[in-house]
């Protein structure tokens, strides 16, 4: 951090003046005013001495660390024979006393003592200035200066030696990501280093989606009583995190004035960038009352290594006589790096054969006799090779690696997270360029590859303000006695959502008692103002709702308002608390019973399909029984009726005739359970059609409404129109805007003949409603086509739309959401009879696999039978009528070719028990004959 100067730049106007200014101060006024160590040098190919120019504010909080660590480097560096062997270093110390026009001064005066660099300033505003100098000159700046728009390609010669203030920034916004808040209020010192480190901030919490409510500025100087207002200011906004962006050595007065508010305590958040621990670090112990101001705060601290070099080196700082600080900040390693950067890289152009020379620029002659003395700057020239070699100059300083990267910036840009509690400060985490936030050293992830995602980012818990481990909310309810600005839309047909009320609070609905059970879960209290949107006549449009808010005009937006697209860029919505998507609504009509209602459940091939199985099924069963069972025999007539009856007495499960063969009541008991399935269909197929409503449009759904050209109904002031004309491309001339209720039954009844409409389209929501209070005289038809929900809206990064978010989650586990639901919309349910009549109908494809199962089944029993039956053919033999003793029967094998079709089927139409007895009888006569032939053959 730097010293922050009342005086600002920016002009070149007013650096011309100071420039003409100082030249005209006489040459040796001007020798007199700086602290000069050493004699002037002389250009020589291998100078004696070389001077360097320092630059401070000595007595500030960052000045007293840097000239001690300036001192101490210059001493270790005219030590080291290995460096700058036969030449010594001596510096130009000069004092900007806290004064930007005196710094600037002081600068110019540094410049004409032939300095081969300038370590300094520490402030912004100075170096701005210098820089242009030191373009002029050729003279390297290394500056502790740390606003980010000095790295600009302007100022070729300025290098900085310290962080830049970009990644602190992004560094807070890091820290307020990884807490999920969403707005911050940044108090600054309105100067170069203060206006244009916010100004970064802004940039980088935009990038996480969150933003700078409010910048708080300052000017550099001001007056307790002024920052005390400024404070009171901030105090009645809604956000409660505040990044603190000041110089070290009017800080902690903000602190101790916000204490003394009250702003130090629960619910507080304070960022302090790296100029607090700047101040703490100088201090050798720090005093209680300061750190009790402090309770809570959050802080950067650039990050240096805890290296021996480092301990070394603070042990050496600390056993110096004449010491004007009793700690040392950061700035101490900075400046000390600072001059063995430019030792070192003097010392390599001189061994590449640099040249130390100033010769006179012909553009700063002295003209006319003039008093200004500008033949006292004289340009370095070897300042350009000079400059490139320091950016290539690579080391490991007390501060860490010194090494520059392609935008002149130290490379491994890193803090620690700080936090002040307790007695004293603790370390919580680090952040860096390369890993974010982190518990790790940054030293020892460099190791490793880069992970920044959010998952890997982590931090040791936090003391907060109020000595509370419980992360703040970041943000209340804004404490100006302004309520919340709620707009509310003054619709003129269903009210039962949202309309004029003409008790308190003037408005009631299904919505307004979702957002009023909401508001009473919040852990804080929220004043609402409720105003009436539209005038009363007609609904209003709901987009230019959303568009009043993002324009400020209200705070939010409670009703019937659907999250869209188009809307969420410009507000933010809450969890939605009602599901809605745009439906098809049509007319419909009662149709009575007709005398022949009982043949609808199937279609016409589904009935002839079942007679024929019904038939097949019996005469399977009838084949399989004949031989076996007395019931399934006798004329001719009669086992025709008995196939008939018995076929179709299994639909009732009537059927008296028992079945005794393992085959018929395989088949049989097939099915019947096939018949069990189509009488259930067909009962419950029967009672849907003689009960339901039937539809008397042609329209199917969307798609109907697509391919046609009949007009389409919407209501007024909703999003509906202009998704039909824009996503599917409906001609805007088909669209006819509805206003009430009343219009939509109108529209409907005449239909599109008559001057009305062939359907509506409408959100769910609004439908169900409609529906329900005209006695289900229309129906939706199709899906729903759009998928949405209805929320609150609110600014953009509002933190009220994540409370409200998680309150109406609330509302829905506790069942209150429902409650409020039946309260006002509960009424008569349309939506569970069916539509469409054909949709009843039971056709074949529901049950060709219950009949392939039967059939299969049949075909395989009468496979078997048949082979059974040919088996037993082929071994029968006639019984014969008369047997003549003399000639003995012998076995006889049937000829299947002799035999007539006649015979065969007499053979199938014999009793099983017939067959069986004959063919044993048959097996009986053939042993008989053979014992006969073997005992009259001769012995």
């Amino acid at each position: 951090m730097e010293v922050h100067l009342f005086t600002r730049h920016g002009s070149m106007v007013m650096v011309l003046f100071l420039f003409v200014f100082c030249f005209w101060i006489p040459v040796e006024v001007v020798g007199r005013t700086g602290a000069t160590i050493g004699n002037a040098t002389v250009s020589s190919s291998s100078p004696r001495v070389l001077k360097i120019g320092v630059l401070f504010t000595l007595n500030s909080v960052i000045g007293r660390s840097a000239k001690a660590g300036v001192l101490a480097a210059i001493d270790d560096v005219n030590a080291n024979k290995s460096i700058l062997r036969s030449t010594k270093l001596e510096i130009m110390l000069h004092d900007t006393n806290c004064s930007g026009f005196l710094g600037t001064v002081e600068a110019l005066q540094l410049m004409e003592n032939e300095v081969v660099a300038a370590i300094g300033p520490q402030s912004s505003g100075i170096a701005h200035v210098i820089s242009h100098v030191a373009n002029e000159l050729h003279v390297p700046l290394l500056s502790f200066a740390t606003d980010p728009a000095l790295v600009s390609l302007q100022y070729p010669y300025f290098i900085r030696t310290t962080p830049d203030d970009y990644f602190q920034m992004y560094a807070i916004a890091d820290l307020v990501d990884h807490y999920r808040w969403r707005e911050v209020i940044a108090i600054f010192v309105d100067d170069d280093n203060g206006r244009n480190g916010i100004s970064v901030l802004g940039d980088a919490l935009a990038k996480k989606r969150a933003k700078i409510s409010y910048k708080a500025a300052f000017p550099p100087g001001a007056p307790i009583s002024n920052i005390s207002d400024l404070l009171n200011q901030v105090n009645l906004m809604e956000s409660r995190v505040y990044v603190l962006h000041v110089n070290p050595d009017s800080g902690l007065s903000i602190f101790a004035l916000a204490k003394k508010i009250g702003m130090m305590t629960s619910g507080y958040v304070w960022i302090a960038t790296d100029w607090l621990p700047s101040v703490l670090d100088s201090m050798e112990q720090v005093n209680t009352d300061t750190l009790n101001i402090l309770q809570g705060v959050v802080a950067l601290r650039h990050h240096t290594p805890d290296t021996d070099l480092k301990k070394s080196f603070i042990s050496n700082l600390k056993s110096r006589k004449n010491n004007e600080t009793a700690g040392f900040n950061s700035y101490a390693f900075y400046a000390y790096d600072s001059v063995w950067l430019a030792a070192r890289a003097l010392d390599t152009f001189l061994n590449e054969g640099g040249n130390i020379s100033f010769s006179s620029d012909p553009k700063l002659q002295d003209t006319n006799s003039s008093m200004l003395h500008f033949s006292a700057l004289r340009v370095f020239d070897g300042g350009d090779k000079f400059l490139q070699t320091i950016l290539k100059t690579n080391f490991t300083g007390v501060s860490g690696p010194v090494q520059f990267g392609m935008d002149k910036n130290l490379i491994h840009p890193a803090y620690d997270v700080m936090n002040i509690g307790g007695f004293g400060t603790r370390r919580i985490g680090y952040w860096s360029n390369y890993s974010g936030l982190s518990v790790i050293a940054p030293e020892i992830l460099y190791l490793k590859p880069p992970n920044a995602s959010a998952s890997n980012q982590h931090l040791y818990s936090v003391i907060w303000p109020g000595e509370t481990t419980v992360t703040p909310r970041g943000w209340v309810f804004p404490n100006n006695g302004k309520p919340l600005r709620i707009a509310v839309p003054n619709r003129v047909s269903y009210l039962e959502f949202v309309g004029k009320d003409k008790n308190p609070p003037g408005v009631k609905g299904y919505c307004i008692d979702v957002f009023e059970a909401a508001i009473k879960l919040l852990p804080y209290p929220v004043p609402t103002e409720y105003i009436l949107y539209g005038h009363g006549d007609r609904n209003p449009s709901y987009d230019d709702l959303a568009y009043q808010v993002a324009q400020n005009n209200f705070d939010a937006v409670v009703g019937d308002i659907t999250i869209v697209t188009n809307r969420t860029r410009i507000v933010d919505f809450t969890q939605p608390y009602m599901e809605s998507g745009l439906v098809v609504v049509v007319p419909v009509k009662e149709i009575k019973s007709s005398p022949w209602s009982f043949l609808k459940p199937f279609t016409t091939k589904m009935w002839l399909v079942t007679g024929a199985f019904f038939l097949f099924v019996g005469a399977v069963v009838w084949i399989l029984e004949h031989r076996h069972n007395e019931e399934f025999r006798g004329p001719p007539r009669k086992q025709i009726i008995t196939v008939c009856w018995f076929s179709f007495s299994t639909m009732f499960f009537s059927h008296r005739e028992n079945t005794v063969s393992a085959l018929g009541r395989l088949v049989l008991l097939i099915w019947l359970w096939v018949v069990l399935i189509i009488n259930s269909s067909y009962t419950a197929s029967l009672t849907s059609i003689l009960t339901v409503q039937q539809l008397s449009s042609q329209i199917e759904g969307i798609d109907s409404l697509i391919s046609g050209t009949q007009p389409i109904g919407i209501q007024e002031g909703s999003f509906a129109k202009k998704y039909l004309t824009d996503e599917l491309n409906i001609a805007p001339s088909r669209i006819v805007t509805l206003k009430n209720m009343e219009a939509y039954v109108d529209a409907l009844e005449r239909g599109p003949r008559n001057g009305g409409v062939v359907a509506i389209v409408d959100e769910l929501p609004y439908i169900q409603l409609f529906m329900s209070n005209t006695n289900c005289k229309f129906r939706t038809v199709g899906q729903e086509f759009t998928k949405s929900g209805w929320g609150f809206a609110f600014q953009r990064d509002s933190p009220l739309a994540v409370d409200l978010s998680t309150a109406i989650l609330q509302l829905s586990e506790n069942g209150e959401l429902q409650k409020i639901h039946d309260k006002w919309l509960l009424k008569r349910d349309c939506t569970a009879q069916l539509n469409v009549e054909d949709s009843n109908k039971l056709s074949l494809s529901s049950f060709w696999g219950l009949f392939l199962i039967c059939g299969i089944a049949c075909f395989l029993s009468l496979v078997v039978f048949f082979v059974r039956v040919f088996c037993q053919y082929t071994r029968f033999s006639p019984e014969p009528e008369q047997v003549d003793v003399e000639i003995q029967p012998r076995p006889v094998r049937r000829n299947l070719k002799s035999t007539s079709f006649k015979d065969l089927m007499e053979f199938v139409d014999t009793k099983e028990k017939e067959i069986k007895e004959r063919l044993r009888n048959s097996k009986r006569r053939r042993s008989q004959s053979l014992d006969e032939q073997s005992s009259s053959s001769p012995s």
